[in-house]
């Protein structure tokens, strides 16, 4: 039997082309928002917006947008707390926002405002299997900063609403933009600073997941106000 020996040539191309799978040129990663699809159990409740573990008191979900709570085995520390999620099961789809914490569940379940399960599934299942993805809002906005009460120069506590992705960090700058100092995001959804930064007027960065910024000046540190940015991601 003839045995077909490959040439040098044939070798080197297919290695080559292994080495380019492994190593995509720098800069054309992919976007973080456009990841493989998570499979996973939804279920459905209430719903809470107001009082869920994101904290979004005050916020009204954007038109198109149902409400979720996600799984605390993907809550990433808040991380993915106003993050929107194109929701999927056979050939129905809708977007949903987390707002809230399902304690317990198994790993990228979601727990489904009750409207936003009845439109891929009936109340008598109960629960129903789903894939989903990060994706962006759309919402037409800008972005809400917002105080939490008791925030003053020296305890700061600011959270980010309204975020067309998710946000990955919020700093702080009290000399205009020059200088940046960074904060702690909260299993409810606020980045804090323990010490607070010495004044009552500041600059605030806030970055989101695919690199975008937002910077936002003469921001009040007080507690319970409110800064609408001048843009969104």
């Amino acid at each position: 039997m003839k045995v077909n020996t490959p040439t040098i040539g044939a070798v080197a191309a297919t290695l080559l082309s292994h080495t380019v799978l492994a190593n995509p040129i720098p800069g054309t990663s992919p976007n973080p928002l456009a990841r493989r699809s998570n499979s996973g159990e939804a279920t459905f409740y209430g719903g809470n917006l107001n009082g869920g573990m994101c904290s979004f008191s005050g916020y009204t979900l954007p038109s198109g947008i149902y409400g979720t709570a996600l799984s605390d085995s993907n809550w990433a520390t808040a991380g993915n707390c106003g993050a929107c999620v194109k929701v999927t099961r056979g050939t129905t789809s809708l977007t949903a926002m987390v707002v809230d914490q399902c304690p317990g569940c198994g790993t990228n379940h979601l727990d489904l405002f009750q409207d936003a399960f009845l439109n891929l599934g009936t109340a008598t299942e109960g629960i129903i299997p789903v894939t989903w993805d990060y994706v962006k809002c759309g919402i037409t906005t800008p972005i809400t900063l917002k105080n939490k009460e008791g925030t003053s120069a020296y305890w700061f506590s600011m959270q980010v609403m309204n975020a067309n992705e998710r946000v990955k960090s919020l700093q702080v700058s009290t000399d205009g933009g020059s200088t940046w100092k960074d904060t702690t995001r909260t299993e409810y959804n606020y980045f804090e600073n323990s010490s607070g930064f010495g004044t009552d007027t500041v600059a605030i960065k806030v970055t989101g997941v695919s690199g975008a910024t937002i910077i936002t000046k003469d921001v009040k540190v007080s507690g319970g106000v409110t800064k609408q940015a001048a843009s969104n991601f």
